[in-house]
């Protein structure tokens, strides 16, 4: 079966749906050099690591630290593969072996990754955005009806809306693809406009 989820000229984006609550794993493939990133070792660490071989994953980044998207990391790891995750969420894993900053560039083959710290979700929540491409990995920040949960331990309502509106519908093209941490993608034209309503919500 195959994993390709999104193509054109420059990459290609790999998914694959893993664990108890459905996490998506994407991997971004530089269509030229052949080179890619793993995004959330989630679950399924077998599975994982035969996606990571197959498309010549050199690295994985995490979006953030909930015990969900990260319970693949030590066989990744042992297996030579270099995690990376905010610092703020640094303490959620049991290792890992760089910190990922905001605003910073990571190289993918010849594409480049852009980092977009997204805090609300968790403190070191970081989304990841492709030059030249239309798409944000947004992990558990935006969702198709609205922000990711903010009940869990370190969430904050009021950030995350202000990530969401600051960082991604001020900044971001209405046909900019999101890619979240769990069910299906939506774009920012689609969200843009019900802000308000989530504010009015509450969640």
């Amino acid at each position: 079966m195959s994993t390709l989820h999104y193509e054109d000229s420059q990459c290609e984006i790999h998914k694959v749906v893993v664990g108890p609550v459905d996490n998506n794993v994407f991997v971004l493939r530089c269509r030229d050099t052949g080179e890619a990133v793993l995004l959330d070792a989630a679950n399924e660490h077998e599975r994982l690591l035969d996606l990571c071989r197959g498309l010549d994953v050199r690295t994985v980044l995490e979006t953030h630290g909930h015990w969900d998207h990260v319970q693949a990391i030590p066989q990744i790891r042992d297996a030579g593969y270099d995690v990376g995750v905010t610092r703020e969420d640094a303490h959620m894993l049991d290792a890992y072996d760089f910190v990922l900053e905001d605003e910073s560039v990571i190289a993918v083959g010849r594409l480049r990754l852009h980092t977009i710290h997204s805090p609300g979700h968790t403190p070191g929540s970081m989304s990841f955005l492709v030059e030249g491409s239309p798409v944000l990995f947004s992990g558990d920040t935006l969702f198709p009806g609205g922000p990711g949960a903010t009940s869990f331990p370190g969430g904050d309502f009021k950030t995350i809306i202000a990530t969401i509106d600051e960082r991604f519908f001020s900044k971001l093209a209405e046909d900019t693809i999101v890619m979240p941490g769990h069910g299906e993608d939506t774009t920012i034209g689609a969200e843009r406009p019900h802000l308000q309503e989530w504010v009015d919500r509450g969640w």
